[in-house]
């Protein structure tokens, strides 16, 4: 029973009075009433009814009442209190490992009590370890009781009491005409409060698969009002962006400098390369700031579409800022566009974190000065001292390993109260459809959907470590033939937590097998100086073999590696193992990728890591890898969340809630146009400020 004495639950106090729950609330974020209506349960317990010891089934939890026939303390290796229990039709064992003088008298011969907790079988008959236990006779619940995601030093009865408090004060008038939900076969009868209501009070007759799995008609309206918020926001941020102004990036003619970079390559563009300049070039011409991803396979060409946007950026007498995640990647790409640029008369600037403080200085001018009319670099571009003179372009490289801060931060180098620049964002790991109909609503999409010609296809093998062996004397075969090879590994040093081969190590082994070759190691502890050092030596093809960690995930172009080695593949992610896989295959010669796994102690893999790794052997496909990889891991780690620390779908699924997203995604302008308060209503009881993100 729950104590009436018990003080009101509140997240209203200041901070200075705040108790040890009420600061644990606060950790949940739970500090509105609507956040503490909306913290729903992740399981239930059955405390409306009794059963009988004949009746129960092993593994099942089961609430009994019985008489305490025999309590002891058992002393040896463990210390521990045995009970027990007779309810008339059988006896149970109650086994307590931590308890206390008050549970013992409580659990007395001779004491009525109820029990509650999971039935196991065994050698002393029916158990209980550790059961919930209460007096007997006392009033059972009228309800599933529910058991809630907490934190340490916040109790179950002390949430239950704040959800119920916050449940009462909260106002949940309904935004959603009841037209619109019949659309979709909700009955309007399940308004907001009676779906909560019934989530935090389920009947006792109610299927429990139905809470679980959320098709109840409770959940369903839950889902249906969430999608609806999170597609709000996203019209709302699309519509506010075309009200503001950025600069118009036209002047791309005869003699520009686009028309001589474009006749300067020294290769055709794909059909797909040029459908989505001309999308690029149609929004930067415009007064309305462009907010587009590019996405497109490994290798695809999405770096010479950015040289070309950058380009008519400059033709306009604007600058142009190139974000990257990694000191590599931005390398490869400012390799890339000197030389592409600064024959026709470009100044690149270059900046990182690692630069000497002369050579920071000497572009900090340029970029200042305007004299530097592209920009590449790290996060370092985003530091206050960097001032462009006039920045109106900028594209974000890997634009998932940024958070929204860091982007917003460049974004706001323009320096203007009245325009800001246009954004273009580059990812190598395509976006599923049901991904960009939801949480990248807000955006337009390009997509480079062919890959350019002279890319070889890549033959994936996934092989037992135990064939290690085979697979270096596939590698001194490449290495025979002049050709080059890979070694990724997932860990610098021993980890006495993973038993996992380490760079170090690998590399020895590799170095001692290949006598005569060269071999390489690269990580991300090594001094800037020595990582490019050592990549200089891969990539003008005097080092043989580059063991690595994942720092060569993107960015690396080695058109003469043909060998890519994946050491305990089965640790990695499915997008990480297809960026790497395509780091080989750039060239003309056949190429291969060797996924080696190790089951450890175990008899054979995870079915996860199974999954991965059978559809990296399957398909080379990205859109087809990003779609198999939604399915392994879900939207949100897919995605990260868009990488705003908050997770904008709690109870839907843009998988399994297909058919209720799209009805969202048609009602979102319905609402927004017909019915504006209910719909800024809607969206402020759903995101709060979370949907600022959307601005990034």
């Amino acid at each position: 029973m729950q104590n009436s004495r018990m003080p009101q639950p509140t997240v209203t106090s200041t901070a200075k009075a705040l108790t040890g729950p009420q600061k644990a609330l606060r950790k949940l974020g739970l500090l509105r009433p609507i956040d503490l209506a909306l913290h729903l349960p992740l399981r239930y317990e059955d405390e409306t009814r009794l059963v009988q010891l004949r009746d129960v089934r092993e593994g099942e939890v089961a609430q009994v009442e019985g008489r305490v026939t025999h309590a002891e303390v058992k002393l040896g290796g463990h210390r521990q209190l045995l009970v027990t229990l007779d309810d008339g039709t059988d006896t149970c064992l109650l086994r307590f490992f931590t308890f206390y003088p008050s549970q013992q008298q409580a659990l007395a011969v001779g004491n009525r009590i109820r029990v509650r907790g999971e039935i196991r079988g065994g050698f002393a008959g029916l158990t209980m370890m550790h059961p919930v236990v209460k007096p007997a006779g006392g009033e059972l619940a009228t309800a599933l009781t529910p058991v809630y995601p907490t934190v340490a030093g916040l109790p179950q009865t002390y949430l239950r009491r704040a959800v119920q408090a916050g449940l009462a004060r909260v106002e949940l008038a309904d935004t959603v005409p009841p037209q619109y939900l019949q659309d979709i076969g909700l009955q309007p009868a399940w308004h907001l409060r009676q779906a909560l209501s019934f989530l935090h009070n389920p009947t006792p007759d109610v299927s429990l698969d139905t809470l679980q799995d959320k098709s109840h008609p409770a959940w369903q309206r839950l889902k249906v009002e969430e999608l609806l918020a999170q597609q709000l926001s996203q019209l709302q941020a699309r519509r506010a962006r075309a009200r503001l102004r950025a600069p118009v990036l036209t002047g791309a003619g005869a003699g520009s400098l686009f028309e001589r970079l474009l006749a300067a390559l020294p290769f055709q563009l794909t059909a797909a390369q040029r459908r989505v300049v001309d999308e690029i070039s149609q929004d930067i011409a415009r007064p309305v700031p462009m907010h587009r991803l590019l996405q497109g396979d490994v290798g695809a060409g999405k770096t010479v579409v950015a040289a070309l946007a950058a380009a008519q950026c400059m033709d306009a007498g604007w600058q142009c800022a190139l974000m990257a995640p990694t000191e590599i990647l931005a390398t490869q790409h400012f390799a890339k566009l000197v030389g592409w640029l600064q024959p026709l008369g470009v100044t690149v600037a270059w900046l990182t974190g690692s630069q000497k403080a002369k050579e920071r200085r000497e572009m900090l001018a340029l970029i200042t000065s305007g004299q530097a009319a592209l920009v590449v670099g790290t996060h370092a571009l985003i530091q206050d001292k960097v001032q462009f003179h006039k920045l109106a372009l900028v594209i974000i490289d890997e634009q998932h390993r940024f958070g929204v801060a860091q982007r917003l931060a460049l974004r706001d180098k323009l320096g203007s109260q009245l325009q800001e620049p246009h954004l273009l964002m580059m990812t190598a790991t395509p976006i599923p459809r049901t991904l960009a109909m939801s949480y990248y609503a807000d955006l337009d999409v390009s997509t480079i959907d062919e890959l350019p010609p002279g890319r070889t296809p890549i033959v994936t093998k996934v092989v037992n470590d135990s064939r290690r062996d085979e697979v270096i004397a596939r590698i001194s075969d490449q290495l025979a033939q002049g050709r080059q090879i890979y070694w990724v590994c997932p860990l610098i040093e021993e980890s006495e937590a993973l038993d996992l081969r380490n760079a170090t190590e690998t590399h020895a082994q590799l170095s001692a097998a290949l006598p005569g070759v060269r071999v390489g190691l690269l990580h991300s502890r090594m001094p800037t100086a020595e990582k490019k050092a050592v990549m200089r030596q891969f990539v003008s093809g005097q080092m043989g073999v580059l063991v690595s960690t994942t720092v060569i995930e993107v960015g690396v172009d080695v058109p003469n590696a043909s060998l890519m080695v994946i050491e305990h593949a089965e640790r990695f992610g499915l997008s990480q193992l297809h960026q790497l896989r395509g780091r080989v295959g750039r060239g003309a010669a056949a190429s291969a990728c060797v996924l080696l796994y190790s089951t450890g102690d175990m008899p054979r893999l995870g079915e996860t890591a199974r999954e991965r790794l059978k559809a990296m052997a399957q398909t080379s496909d990205g859109f087809e890898i990003a779609r198999r990889d939604l399915e392994i891991r879900g939207p949100g780690e897919f995605m990260g969340a868009r990488q705003s620390g908050d997770a904008m779908l709690r109870f839907a699924d843009v998988i399994e809630d297909a058919v209720l997203l799209d009805w969202a995604r048609r009602l979102a302008p319905l609402l927004l146009e017909q019915h504006p308060a209910l719909a800024e209503q809607h969206v402020q009881r759903w995101l709060g400020g979370k949907a600022a993100y959307l601005k990034a």
